[in-house]
């Protein structure tokens, strides 16, 4: 909600899921000239823990806006939300009316760009599947948190998550789509979200990846069967969620 040039609220927030495709989508949604985003893709203002144990203020949030004069509507983009366990009940006591973008990828495949971009900073040194198998312990190692960097598979169980989001808010506050849809139809899905939250059409709209991360090499066969295993059961289980057919992630 934009009032006088200042946001007053927010009235949607890319949620997740990471290395889905957020950065291209929060990179057109900057480019409309009706929705206003802070400077900073990411403000993690909803998963930020030591925030929340002092007591918010909303007005943080709000100030990191410089709306444009066309402006209809304000958001964020931080895709750590979907994952982020308190992240839900939070962005819903903030407003219960507001709109949330999921971009949903293949969970092994997202799994495998997590890893090779932890592996790029220099985060991660052992091999994807070391790395599956350590995350149960990493995870331990930060609980009762949950491990940000070491989450390639945390990240990936949608249908988990997304009964989170659904305790909270009704189905159509939650525009779910799939990454490869937004890259194989990149124009009119792009107007779909657009539409989604009060901003008009636009024309012309070309996709432009950002934020690609270098792979070393690509996943190896028996590497996606083994992942697979830990993502078939979360997979059946958000089909029956969204009445999607996710064969194609599927081995």
């Amino acid at each position: 909600m934009i009032k006088n040039g200042k946001v007053e609220r927010l009235d949607f927030i890319v949620a997740g899921a990471q290395k889905s495709g957020t950065t291209a989508l929060h990179y057109q949604l900057e480019r409309h000239p009706q929705i206003a985003l802070p400077d900073k893709e990411e403000l993690h203002f909803f998963d930020d823990e030591e925030r929340f144990a002092k007591g918010v203020n909303y007005q943080d949030l709000h100030d990191s806006f410089r709306p444009p004069s066309r402006a209809v509507a304000a958001g964020e983009s931080t895709p750590a939300y979907l994952y982020w366990r308190p992240a839900m009940e939070r962005i819903w006591s903030y407003s219960k009316n507001i709109k949330l973008i999921i971009l949903l990828r293949n969970p092994v495949d997202r799994a495998f760009s997590h890893w090779n971009m932890q592996r790029e900073r220099g985060y991660d040194t052992l091999d994807f599947l070391d790395a599956i198998k350590a995350e149960e312990q990493r995870q331990k190692e930060v609980a009762p948190l949950q491990s940000r960097r070491f989450s390639y598979v945390g990240r990936g169980l949608y249908g988990e998550q997304l009964e989170r989001v659904f305790e909270y808010f009704p189905r159509q506050q939650i525009k779910v789509v799939r990454s490869d849809d937004l890259r194989g139809n990149f124009s009119d899905v792009m107007n779909a979200i657009f539409n989604f939250v009060g901003a008009e059409s636009l024309r012309n709209i070309r996709n432009k990846e950002r934020n690609p991360i270098p792979y070393e090499r690509e996943i190896m066969l028996e590497e996606r069967r083994r992942v697979y295993g830990f993502f078939h059961e979360d997979i059946t289980k958000l089909e029956k969620l969204l009445g999607w057919d996710c064969s194609s992630w599927k081995i």
